[in-house]
């Protein structure tokens, strides 16, 4: 989904800036230049940020915990 129309950032591009570092509204400015034309993308971008930030926690903490060896008993 478009998230911001005026530069044509996606919901998706919003989650791969997560998984590289991003983590506010600036971040997502710098790296996609969302928000920078209207600004009225920025409180559906923050909506999007805060779900791929919760997101990105929990499968960073599944892939810390997996163990193989674990997984085969």
């Amino acid at each position: 989904m478009f998230v911001c129309i005026c530069n044509q950032v996606t919901d998706k591009q919003i989650c791969s800036a997560v998984n590289e570092g991003a983590s506010s509204i600036d971040d997502l400015s710098n790296m996609l230049n969302l928000g920078t034309c209207c600004g009225k993308c920025k409180s559906c971008a923050k909506k999007v940020l805060r779900e791929a930030i919760k997101e990105n926690a929990c499968a960073q903490t599944v892939a810390v915990g997996f163990s193989p060896a674990l997984a085969s008993a």
